[in-house]
């Protein structure tokens, strides 16, 4: 599993206007090659009287599965800009439509080119960008002594606390990076001068919003 990587936020649309010609990004989060395909057939069904519906999908981990349709548009203008936008953003397990309505002007291929680039681009800045990271959720359980101590230091800590459980005794539930593992556990007892039961529970990822989307080398 990656530690953390890019994808759109959620599903969502945008549109933009170039030369009377309607520009309309459809994107969403996918995690197969056949829920790309579902999306596209939903946006082209749903766009059925539109000049062209392109679209570009970029899947997997490394990044195995990168496919793009022109649609009717001349070759390389439409699906491959889009996907290029894509893999310039470092964006993961991501599809995108691009719906056309043409506005009666010929853009010519290097217009095309940057039409539908821009609106890919638009619409990620639209919907919004997060990074996902793998974080392992930790419990540490203490004795009542404790809690007052573990807890400000959590609170004031870069680890994100999640849950308080009073039981016979406290239990706090953290998130903790993977990476972090070692240090998180080697605090945690320094803290408590090894008097908590540090357990790991189960690994899962977390979404932060992602302000600058635009220029990530």
């Amino acid at each position: 599993m990656l530690t953390s990587y890019y994808t759109v936020k959620q599903f969502g649309e945008h549109e933009i206007v170039i030369q009377k010609s309607r520009f309309i990004a459809y994107l969403e989060r996918v995690t197969t090659e056949a829920e790309a395909m579902d999306f596209i057939a939903r946006i082209k069904k749903q766009h059925a009287n539109a000049t062209h519906n392109c679209s570009a999908y970029i899947i997997g981990e490394n990044d195995e599965i990168q496919k793009a349709n022109d649609d009717g548009e001349p070759s390389g203008t439409a699906g491959v800009p889009m996907l290029e936008v894509l893999k310039k953003r470092k964006l993961k397990d991501t599809a995108v439509v691009v719906t056309r309505y043409f506005g009666g002007i010929k853009l010519g291929a290097g217009g095309l080119i940057r039409a539908y680039g821009s609106s890919t681009s638009e619409g990620l800045n639209h919907i919004g960008v997060v990074e996902r990271q793998l974080m392992d959720i930790f419990t540490v359980t203490v004795d009542y002594t404790w809690i007052g101590k573990v807890e400000n230091e959590l609170r004031e800590s870069s680890f994100d606390l999640m849950d308080i459980r009073y039981e016979e005794q406290a239990t706090f539930f953290i998130y903790v990076p993977v990476a972090q593992n070692e240090e998180f556990h080697n605090w945690i007892t320094n803290m408590t001068s090894a008097q908590a039961k540090i357990a790991a529970e189960e690994q899962t990822y977390i979404e932060v919003d992602v302000t600058d989307t635009s220029g990530r080398e």
